[in-house]
């Protein structure tokens, strides 16, 4: 399978919305998702359009491109002695939090009107704390992830498998674009890159930042919560379960991990919402992971047989990925997988199942979704092969729906 460069036009697009308004453009996302590309694919195409190279700076503070010495002073009057003062400068900063004080440093860059600012951040971190105090209402955040089925399928213009092919190795795969285009290499090569990955963020994004010593514990909570994707759990749930299995970890210990791990884009924590009672619940969370080859690394590949929960968090990225907010549902004693509001306050309902050709499956499916009392969409997503509309449910195939233009 040969691959082709893929141009993130859903980000790129958002980009374009943004260019020269007076806002940091802040690119968050997992380490190694593809926010440096997509920078120097915006750049680029700012360049494309007729600006001066010497309009457009871009700074990676991962490769030492400044002396160590330097503070954040320094580096602002570097860039500002390379700027053209009459003319807009397009300035890319990748990762400055390598930098002492570096939310002074886009501070500062902020006030010059001349400089068109964009930023990337792999943690949560990143925009917490000083810096959002400071920044507060001067930026906007694009969360990137990891290759959607779209991007994927234009990673494989070339391949001969048909888009159902493609999704079967989609779903069991990394879908992080380096690790993608690894796969021509074999899988230990692209599990290396995998654990490579994976290994980077938790040393430098967790371990070093919030000085954990028990490295043990922490690898088995994040082990269990990849194991229980799509499945309803709390920090004492997770607690019991770990004990049973003769792993003794306190529940504030797992809550604290927990936030590590969603503040780094590991996982997604999605609560749930009472439908009937119009009211967010406080308990009983479902978490989802960032990249399925992370489980396949920590837990083995024997775990395909859990393909419906695989599924339903393929299906939570996509939503993620298209810009709604999510819940998990609840009416009464039934559970929906997915309510998500759109930019309108428009609802949508959605229930995601491996297969609706079981009698009961099907009827449990269209039970929760009928209990729904208005009239906002609700859709049912399985690997079946059919486009129809079940008592005004629409009932859609996973790769149809994955490939849907917006």
């Amino acid at each position: 399978m040969s691959n082709t460069i893929v141009s993130r036009q859903y980000y790129i697009q958002q980009l374009e919305k943004l260019k020269d308004e007076h806002i940091i453009k802040v690119v968050t996302g997992l380490r190694r998702s593809g926010k440096s590309t997509l920078l120097e694919i915006f750049a680029q195409q700012i360049i494309d359009l007729g600006v001066p190279a010497s309009r457009v700076q871009q700074h990676n503070f991962e490769k030492p491109i400044f002396p160590e010495k330097y503070t954040w002073r320094d580096i602002y009057k570097d860039i500002l002695a390379k700027a053209d003062n009459e003319s807009m400068n397009y300035i890319f900063l990748d990762e400055p939090q390598q930098i002492l004080e570096f939310e002074r440093l886009l501070d500062a860059l902020y006030v010059e009107k001349h400089i068109d600012l964009y930023v990337t951040g792999s943690n949560a971190h990143f925009l917490s704390g000083d810096l959002a105090t400071l920044l507060s209402g001067r930026y906007i955040t694009i969360h990137i992830l990891p290759f959607s089925f779209t991007e994927f399928t234009e990673s494989q213009k070339s391949s001969p498998l048909n888009k159902y092919e493609l999704f079967n190795t989609y779903l069991y795969e990394t879908s992080l674009p380096q690790g993608i285009l690894l796969r021509n290499q074999g899988a230990d090569i692209q599990n290396m890159y995998i654990q490579d990955v994976y290994s980077t963020i938790v040393e430098k994004d967790i371990k070093q930042r919030y000085n954990i010593q028990n490295m043990r514990s922490f690898d088995n909570l994040s082990k269990f919560l990849m194991g229980a994707i799509g499945s309803v759990v709390s920090p004492s749930s997770i607690s019991k379960a770990m004990k049973q299995d003769k792993q003794d970890i306190h529940h504030n210990t797992v809550e604290k991990y927990i936030e590590y791990l969603v503040n780094s884009y590991v996982f997604y924590q999605v609560t749930r919402f009472d439908i009937k009672g119009k009211q967010q619940l406080a308990t009983q969370e479902k978490y989802y992971l960032v990249d399925i080859g992370f489980r396949n690394l920590k837990l083995g590949k024997f775990q395909y047989q859990d393909v419906g929960h695989i599924l339903e968090n393929i299906v939570y990225l996509e939503l993620n990925r298209r810009g709604y907010q999510i819940w998990i549902g609840k009416i009464g004693e039934y559970e929906v997988d997915f309510i998500v509001k759109n930019a309108l306050n428009k609802f949508e309902y959605y229930q995601v199942a491996w297969s609706m050709s079981d009698p009961k499956t099907a009827e449990r499916e269209i039970r929760s979704l009928k209990s729904i009392d208005d009239n906002y969409p609700k859709h049912i997503i399985s690997t079946d092969m059919v486009a129809a509309e079940v008592e005004g449910i629409e009932h859609i195939n996973i790769v149809d729906w994955l490939l849907q233009k917006e």
